[in-house]
């Protein structure tokens, strides 16, 4: 990622920067962008080796389409697109682990967080690259009551331990599932046990980009990915 690659949205108006806890007590730091009369809530976790920073692009859409949109620093980031990671940033300064796995409970924690203010409408999960992978796992259990659906945008086998495209097979919430043109064969991989009854899958014909960045406006096919990624919105949360 080149800093000539995006344009992020430095409007203060546009979010509220807050803090709260994961589930270990660490301070998660968040971007909330609020919306009038939410139609739903959107969960937006970023990529690796990134920071909320990387829906700055998106959010703003989103938010003027009435979803409510939080995006989250997960542990697992850094600092990039002058935007610093800072829940990664103090779990580095407290000694926690830092992989993509260890990002699991501070996705949980805002599901909580979002749950207890969310006033009965939907709440979608959105991940990119391996928090794409945590939102899939995530969506497929079923202690996770208050998530609606799930979007992931290039998940894989990113997670340590962990088999994902066996540990999803049970999913039956409303998935979108897209990546960029490259991917296509890896992910359909990922799904390949999943219901096909509740996935909702954009191939690209176009190039496309790794993770949620193909939804920035500096995207060669943007347009595309918005057209596909608005429509499963508006099935889940008319």
């Amino acid at each position: 990622m080149k800093a000539t690659d995006y344009v992020l949205s430095t409007d203060p108006a546009q979010y509220e920067t807050i803090r709260f806890p994961s589930r270990d007590g660490l301070t998660i730091t968040a971007d909330l962008y609020r919306a009038r009369r939410a139609r739903a809530w959107i969960l937006l976790c970023h990529q690796g080796f990134c920071n909320r920073g990387e829906y700055r692009p998106v959010a703003p859409r989103l938010a003027d389409q009435g979803y409510a949109c939080l995006a989250i620093d997960q542990r697992s980031g850094m600092t990039i697109f002058g935007v610093k990671n800072e829940t990664s940033a103090m779990a580095k300064k407290r000694g926690l682990k830092t992989g993509y796995v260890d990002s699991r409970p501070d996705i949980e924690a805002a599901i909580q967080f979002i749950t207890d203010q969310r006033a009965g409408v939907p709440l979608i999960v959105v991940g990119s690259s391996y928090s794409a992978s945590l939102a899939l796992l995530i969506g497929s259990d079923v202690s996770q009551a208050g998530v609606q659906a799930v979007a992931a945008f290039s998940p894989d086998e990113y997670l340590k331990k962990i088999d994902l495209a066996d540990s999803i097979r049970g999913l039956e919430r409303p998935v979108f599932v897209t990546s960029a043109k490259k991917e296509i064969g890896a992910v359909t991989k990922v799904l390949r046990f999943v219901n096909p009854a509740v996935i909702t899958r954009f191939r690209p014909r176009v190039d496309g980009l790794h993770g949620a960045r193909s939804l920035w406006q500096t995207t060669a096919g943007h347009a595309l990915y918005w057209a596909a990624f608005e429509a499963f919105l508006a099935s889940v949360a008319p």
